[in-house]
């Protein structure tokens, strides 16, 4: 039989066995899941009868782990059974569980106290398809605060939305973050970099950048070529919005925020919205990234444009949990006062 009749019969009965092994996983780690919720509501209800007395609770716990590995293997450390025991407290229906995340991926969850935080990063581990280290390092690099901080005016409502839904795209705005965070390319913070190197540097590490980027976005190249009466520019980073229906043009800025980095770029985004927009596809949107910016410089450079521009910072460095945990506080508080 010939190559020509070979290939398609052999790329059809593959794709069949894709779709049913991925079917098989997916109900696999969904009995997974609802075995182990009732398994956490089986030791509660014992707790809760007084068949475990709280002063044995842990030492039960013990026990049940090895007469469990004994009898069924792996997976059934104290560690996990209190993490069962847990998951059945925090989920009070087995059902409104998520069939797009694992094991894994709840028992990273269960570390999380805050509920409305919890709750985010489970959204979108699920809208994104994050894989388990993805998503530990989104939680690593506190990327619940830094939304809300990158909106400016959160509030409580703002955290319940981010709670319930997740991460939506409606409008350019809501795919910033500020700051933005370049811990992946492993540059000392004091480093002076040029900002062709910074480029490269990205282009190497493309698809961690996309995760940082967020939800929807495709990389279209570096350098991309704008000419305007016979003059040659050349926009640094170009993506696609998937979910905006935008281009998206990236300035790299190895500096704080200048003013005329926001003219240059308001020119590639006309040039993109006149001579690259497809029908169907909305205005271009415009990012400076730059290691620093002051507010009234941000006001004055990127006020009254009619483009989409925005100006956020990065840092090659995880940012400090805590603090960034007490600017939300704040800002927080401060809605709260004029309510």
């Amino acid at each position: 039989m010939s190559n020509e009749i070979m290939n398609p019969l052999v790329s059809e009965i593959r794709d069949i066995l894709d779709t049913a092994r991925k079917k098989v996983a997916r109900e696999v780690n969904n009995e997974l899941i609802a075995s182990y919720w009732k398994i956490g509501e089986i030791i509660v209800r014992y707790e809760q009868n007084d068949s475990i007395r709280a002063e044995y609770g842990e030492q039960t716990l013990k026990q049940l782990s090895k007469a469990l590995t004994s009898e069924f293997g792996k997976g059934f450390s104290r560690s996990n059974l209190q993490n069962m025991r847990a998951f059945y407290l925090d989920y009070e229906k087995c059902q409104s569980l998520t069939g797009k995340l694992t094991w894994t991926h709840y028992c990273e969850l269960l570390s999380i106290s805050d509920r409305n935080k919890r709750s985010f990063y489970e959204k979108e581990a699920s809208n994104s398809n994050w894989s388990v280290r993805e998503m530990k390092r989104q939680i690593n690099t506190s990327l619940y605060e830094r939304l809300l901080l990158s909106k400016g005016d959160a509030n409580k409502e703002e955290v319940l939305r981010l709670a319930t839904v997740g991460i939506e795209m409606n409008e350019p705005k809501d795919i910033i973050k500020d700051p933005y965070v370049f811990e992946f390319l492993g540059i000392p913070e004091d480093k002076p970099m040029l900002e062709s190197d910074l480029e490269k540097a990205l282009v190497e590490q493309i698809e961690k950048f996309l995760l940082e980027l967020g939800r929807g976005f495709m990389f279209v190249g570096t350098q991309q070529r704008v000419t305007i009466n016979n003059t040659h520019y050349y926009a640094d980073m170009v993506f696609y919005n998937k979910p905006l229906k935008s281009y998206v043009i990236i300035e790299l800025k190895t500096t704080k925020l200048m003013p005329e980095a926001a003219g240059q770029l308001n020119m590639y985004l006309n040039y993109y919205e006149n001579e690259v927009n497809d029908e169907g596809d909305n205005k271009p949107i415009g990012i400076i990234l730059c290691t620093d910016k002051d507010a009234l410089t941000a006001e004055y450079a990127l006020g009254g444009l009619s483009n989409n521009i925005f100006a956020s910072k990065y840092t090659y460095y995880i940012p400090d949990k805590e603090q960034l945990i007490a600017e939300v506080e704040k800002v927080i508080n401060k809605w709260n006062e004029k309510q």
